[in-house]
């Protein structure tokens, strides 16, 4: 994995977070070098999801309202089902997803997770992947869904399931020492 010191990247989760999906890319890109923080509704700790049945507690650094786009330099988005779709009816959280969108940085989601995408509307005329039970959801919304581990269109990298998480958070690495994506349309 690259060096990612001096980077400083939000994990953006409720309860009912896929487990490795939050936990193999806040270990991996701490590892890096970056700072990670596990940002969340409320303050305290947040449960997942692990496979059949709930999983561990992670502590939550920060809160939505707590943070802006402004002081990271990519958003991750962990999946399992329980997760984004409590997520996706959160309108500060679907409005911080946009200012990272808006301001160019990296937006990365696995899973199920694509939903907070579809939603913040961003989407469209994307190449994106998924969790398969939610390739039609994604097409509905205009993203050009493919069937890859990884797939990055412009600082937007996607990711399939928890088998993907390493091509995953290696693409997010190369995505954030990419820098600011300037030539994607807002």
């Amino acid at each position: 994995m690259q060096n990612l010191s001096g980077k400083t990247i939000a994990i953006v989760a409720t309860n009912g977070f896929e487990q490795s999906e939050l936990e193999v890319p806040l270990t991996t890109l701490r590892e890096a070098g970056a700072t990670v923080h596990v940002v969340s509704l409320e303050a305290g700790e947040i449960k997942g999801w692990d496979k059949d049945d709930w999983g561990k507690a992670v502590p939550v650094d920060k809160t939505v309202d707590a943070i802006t786009a402004d002081d990271y330099d990519a958003i991750v988005l962990p999946g399992g089902q329980i997760n984004p779709d409590l997520l996706r009816v959160e309108t500060k959280v679907l409005d911080l997803i946009k200012s990272f969108w808006t301001q160019k940085k990296v937006v990365a989601a696995v899973c199920h997770a694509p939903w907070l995408l579809v939603e913040a509307g961003i989407v469209k005329g994307r190449k994106v992947t998924s969790y398969a039970s939610i390739k039609t959801d994604v097409i509905n919304a205009g993203g050009l869904w493919e069937d890859s581990e990884v797939v990055s269109d412009q600082g937007l990298v996607t990711s399939r399931k928890p088998d993907d998480l390493p091509a995953f958070c290696a693409k997010i690495a190369e995505e954030i020492l990419e820098g600011r994506h300037e030539r994607r349309a807002a």
